[in-house]
């Protein structure tokens, strides 16, 4: 399951989903559109429970992350249990990391040396996120495609989650890579 960045679109997957499709891999992409106000967060995370469940995966899911997604991933993944669909594993690409508690978009940048764009009115960045609690309970990694996510990578990295880089591979060969380290069983 692809999750695009709040402050994004799915397009900025660009090839991504059909070379995964070509693989044979199983893939939901989320398209959220209607997150532009409050409750950002709570929009977000209940417009990707209606996709998922639109779609009907048959598969335990693999929530791949996104930018801003990524501190949303708890979330989407409780609404994934709720609806009694299993989550295999999470891959953060270019994402900051979730933390525990409630803390906003700001306090997470300012913690994992990051700034996001300004394209959102400001109450976007100092809402509360969804609370996230006994989390992570399935494997994670990271991806890294630049530099711009350099202190989210090196805190994956201590917290013993396998970090790869892109190094101008291309998205869907470096994420297979690490989906294998990270599930070598398949999930």
């Amino acid at each position: 399951m692809l999750l695009h960045s709040p402050l994004g679109t799915a397009a900025d997957w660009g090839s991504l989903p059909d070379d995964l499709a070509d693989r044979g891999v199983e893939t939901v992409v989320v398209e959220v559109t209607d997150d532009d106000r409050p409750p950002f967060a709570s929009r977000y995370v209940a417009r990707c429970a209606l996709q998922v469940a639109a779609a009907a995966p048959r598969h335990p899911l693999l929530l791949v992350a996104s930018g801003a997604a990524g501190p949303l991933v708890p979330a989407v993944a409780a609404a994934q249990r709720a609806a009694h669909r299993t989550v295999a594993g999470y891959v953060l690409v270019d994402a900051l990391l979730p933390q525990p508690g409630t803390p906003t978009r700001a306090e997470l940048a300012a913690a994992q040396q990051h700034l996001d764009p300004p394209v959102r009115p400001p109450e976007f960045f100092t809402e509360p996120l969804p609370m996230t609690a006994d989390w992570p309970d399935a494997p994670c990694g990271y991806l890294r495609t630049g530099e711009d996510y350099a202190r989210p990578a090196h805190l994956a990295a201590l917290r013993s989650w396998p970090v790869h880089r892109t190094a101008g591979a291309p998205l869907a060969d470096a994420l297979a890579e690490l989906v294998t380290e990270l599930l070598p069983e398949g999930g």
